[in-house]
């Protein structure tokens, strides 16, 4: 794990000696619109950073938002976040980071603004394809693994938005009420397991404004928590344009100013801070501070020259190269997740389809022909090559299968154009409403083909779900409604068609008012440059699929508790009255019916839970247990391990996840898993009464599949 040395820090400090007042300010502003600057005099290089977290971006101008490459900038194109906490695999984590930090230092670039750690909160927030998950702990762990990935390539990883950024609506303005106890609890953990456990390097200040604090002015945030509690060394890097004022800013431990428009020497930590320190505003030594903790991160990434002058070794990356392309590959794999499967009109489940008797395939809607790589905010990247999934089912199966395509619903091709960044501060507006007529047309073609289709025993494949019109930063949705009216052209298909594979690619959940009605339904996300790939051999059986739910999939908004309890949306206030009970922990403890759990995902295999054994073994917790593959196929369990904390004299959720794996297992086999935790972490919570972390004095143990599909209940005290 690459971490900050005393060496380093001593290395920052003999420089820091040697600057002058300009040149410090200069290392904390923007000098460009992806790097800060530097300090020729002495070899300190400008700090060039990039977004984002599915692939370094397109090469800008330093100066405006026009691309500045042709070809030379394409990259292999990432799972998003959602996609790798479906895996619930910490090696595949780590392996996107390590693609993703070769990927940035063969682009030339010190910082990666990723992975992005805030907790999903409503369904409809914008970004929530970026993030990982609602629950603190499964971010946690995938984002840790991912950081430590990024690293290993002299890259600094930034986990973002630090904190609480969970809404795009109002974003830079909107005051977030949140109880400390759901703080400490739900948004702070992922960035604490960050910190102490994946070592990052650089940590984004947020947008928003908690309690009344903006993030990127807050010393109970950047100072007291992250620096005096959990020992962060790193830097801290505003935004692009989250700083509001120079010396309430200065004054706190936030140590770099970008932003999106070039008057570099008119930012806050430009010009007016060295007028502010010429006013006895600032300090001096605020800003000392603030260049140290940079300087000590280039020479952890072998940046700065040796004492002799001579330049350092530093490994040089790679990008675009089919090496990573497979690793993309092999992280989409397990990151579908099968929904449901059950017995169609031949009396066996749907799914895989049985590829040996196939003669023809309709596949119907939008997203089967769309690639995603191009929008979605920060995330956009010029990906070298996207496989949709048309061009997945037509490329696994080759020539012997006729693949008949129809719209089915129109959607629109997102391409995000040049002027998207400088616009990404005021609310976006979504285009106008589909030709009511159009609809109709495309929804009676596809039904007719697919009614044919069904006669004569053949599959009908349905690809839909959301694009970036929909999953992008600056908007979030009104509606989990699909759009494009594909509710009526689902319903139309499963009328004439009920053994139609649903398949869906998108980054938030949607409503399914037809889902009692479906056989077969297939979870895609944005899944990267092979997605199309993955998907075609899960759909084959080629792949057994092996991913589980992030998040919550509600059947109505309505249910969700950032809406049924707290507020979300417009509005420069909201509310965060769900307190701790954040997705699964309110659904569970409220005993509320949701569409797909937390935690679910089916295979074509099937496993059995047995022997639990729980105990303590000096200060770990150990749970033990034998999984068994009682299907026909080889496979990959998830077990998962909830606590339901007792004796804490407070009310608390049924169930918190705090441990799983994932467990490759063949036919009938069977393997005794062995889970340990830290008895401290896995038993901590706020206590409201201490206004401090104490640790329960026991709790329920229950293993299983989902938070639903509980397996085995145990106990430790």
């Amino acid at each position: 794990m690459t971490t900050i040395t005393e060496t380093n820090k001593a290395k920052a400090r003999a420089l820091l000696a040697q600057l002058t007042l300009d040149e410090k300010v200069d290392i904390i502003h923007a000098a460009g619109l992806f790097k800060s600057g530097g300090a020729v005099r002495l070899g300190i290089p400008e700090f060039h950073m990039d977004d984002g977290p599915m692939g370094p971006r397109e090469e800008l101008h330093n100066d405006n938002w026009a691309p500045l490459w042709n070809t030379r900038d394409r990259v292999t194109y990432l799972p998003s976040g959602s996609a790798v906490a479906s895996t619930w695999n910490r090696a595949l984590a780590h392996t996107v980071g390590e693609v993703l930090g070769e990927e940035a230092r063969g682009r030339g670039k010190d910082v990666i603004l990723g992975p992005s750690l805030n907790i999903k909160r409503s369904p409809l927030c914008g970004r929530n394809f970026e993030y990982m998950s609602e629950d603190p702990y499964l971010a946690g762990e995938q984002g840790a693994a991912y950081i430590r990935g990024v690293q290993e390539s002299d890259v600094a990883a930034c986990a973002k938005h630090y904190a609480a950024n969970s809404q795009e609506t109002d974003r830079l303005d909107v005051d977030e009420t949140i109880s400390e106890r759901a703080l400490r609890e739900i948004y702070l953990p992922a960035f604490e397991d960050a910190v102490k456990r994946g070592g990052v390097l650089s940590i984004m200040g947020a947008y928003n404004l908690v309690n009344g604090e903006q993030c990127c002015e807050s010393k109970k945030l950047l100072d007291d928590i992250l620096r005096d509690e959990w020992g962060f060394d790193g830097f801290v890097v505003s935004d692009w344009s989250a700083v509001k004022r120079t010396a309430a800013s200065a004054r706190v431990g936030l140590d770099v100013e970008m932003s999106v428009t070039p008057n570099f020497d008119e930012y806050y930590f430009a010009n007016p801070l060295r007028r502010a320190i010429a006013a006895g505003e600032v300090s001096e030594a605020d800003v000392d501070t603030k260049v140290l903790r940079v300087l000590a991160v280039m020479d952890a990434l072998h940046m700065l020259p040796a004492d002799d002058g001579t330049k350092p070794a530093r490994k040089a990356g790679s990008y675009a190269t089919i090496a990573h392309a497979a690793k993309a590959l092999t992280v989409a794999r397990e990151s579908i997740v099968l929904l449901k499967n059950d017995a169609g009109v031949s009396g066996r489940p749907v799914l895989p389809l049985n590829e040996g008797s196939l003669r023809r395939v309709l596949v119907v809607g939008a997203n089967a022909d769309r690639i995603h790589s191009n929008g979605g905010g920060s995330a956009v990247i010029k990906a070298l090559h996207e496989v949709t999934p048309l061009l997945g089912l037509n490329g696994q199966l080759g020539g012997n299968v006729t693949i008949e395509y129809v719209l089915g619903y129109d959607a629109k091709q997102v391409v995000q154009d040049d002027s998207w960044q400088e616009d990404s501060l005021e609310n976006s507006v979504g285009s106008a409403a589909d030709d009511a007529e159009r609809a109709a047309a495309l929804r009676d073609g596809a039904v007719a083909r697919a009614r044919e289709y069904a006669a004569s025993g053949d599959p009908v494949v349905f690809v839909g779900g959301l694009d970036h019109e929909h999953d992008l930063e600056g908007r979030d949705r009104e509606t989990i409604e699909l759009p494009y009216g594909q509710d009526a052209l689902i319903s139309a298909l499963l009328d004439v068609a009920p053994d139609t594979v649903l398949v869906f690619v998108a980054g938030s959940p949607v409503a399914m008012p037809w889902a009692d009605r479906a056989h077969a339904i297939v979870w895609n996300w944005y899944n990267g440059c092979e997605s199309g790939t993955a998907l075609a051999e899960v759909l084959l059986g080629r792949v057994n699929p092996s991913g589980h739910l992030p998040e919550t999939f509600p059947i109505a908004l309505a249910d969700s508790p950032a809406h049924s309890v707290g507020t979300f949306g417009p509005g420069l206030h909201v509310r965060y009255d769900e307190d701790i009970y954040v997705g699964y922990r309110y659904f569970e403890t409220r005993d509320v019916p949701v569409r797909f759990c937390f935690g679910h995902g089916l295979s074509y295999t099937t496993f059995a839970y047995s022997d639990l054994d729980v105990r303590r073994v000096d200060d770990a917790i150990r749970i033990a247990f034998t999984v068994t593959n009682t299907g026909e196929r080889a496979g990959k369990a998830v077990p998962q391990v909830y606590f339901g904390l007792e004796g804490t004299g407070e009310d608390r959720p049924v169930k918190e996840l705090r441990g799983f794996t994932k467990v490759a297992l063949g036919a009938g086999e069977s393997r005794q898993v062995e889970i340990t935790l830290d008895a401290a972490r896995a038993l901590r919570y706020w206590s409201n009464g201490a206004g401090a972390y104490t640790v329960a004095p026991a709790a329920v143990v229950y293993v299983g599949e989902s938070v639903r599909d509980i397996r085995l209940t145990g106990h430790i005290g």
